[in-house]
């Protein structure tokens, strides 16, 4: 999608703190991070949202999440823990839409998260 700011920074057209890369998915800092520890991971398929995840396309969404648990342990805070998060929607708060995962840690979490 052309006007997606995340397919543009996934193609490079907007610079961005890169945690990781492969065939499927890019993971980068968030420009306005809520914990010591904020990136993001992104398919490099746009999807809208959690919303759009189908049978074809969910194994996309799957090895993200082992990336996920994967770069936790490399950067050191799987063991201690961390919260994955995507907002769907307006209601929800998803300000990009293109589905993005939020990977937050190096401070405990409080609940209600709202």
């Amino acid at each position: 999608m052309s006007d997606c700011l995340f397919c543009k920074i996934i193609a490079g057209e907007i610079p961005s703190k890169k945690v990781y890369e492969d065939d499927l998915c890019y993971a980068f800092y968030d420009i306005n991070p809520q914990a010591p520890t904020h990136f993001l991971v992104v398919p490099k398929e746009h999807m809208q949202s959690v919303s759009a995840v189908t049978d074809g396309n969910a194994p996309v969404v799957g090895h993200i999440f082992a990336v996920i648990a994967r770069l936790a342990g490399e950067l050191g805070f799987g063991e201690a823990g961390y919260r994955v998060v995507s907002n769907i929607g307006e209601a929800g708060q998803q300000t990009v839409p293109h589905l993005h995962f939020h990977v937050l840690a190096g401070r405990d979490m409080t609940w209600p998260p709202g």
